[in-house]
């Protein structure tokens, strides 16, 4: 089971990743879920250093 933070860092990786997979296809797409990723660690007070912990432990489990 994962924890909030562990899922909203799931989320924000996953958009992250279609955000660098389609910036060739649809520039205003990759720019969109760009924006979300990090609107989304913003809206939940998802620092750096815990973040690349938090990423660490999810490849962990």
């Amino acid at each position: 089971m994962l924890t909030d933070q562990q899922e909203i860092l799931l989320i924000a990786i996953a958009l992250t990743e279609l955000s660098i997979h389609c910036e060739r296809v649809d520039p205003e797409l990759s720019s969109e879920a760009w924006q979300l990723a990090a609107d989304r660690l913003v809206d939940h007070d998802v620092g750096l250093a815990p973040t690349s912990n938090q990423i660490q432990l999810l490849f962990d489990e």
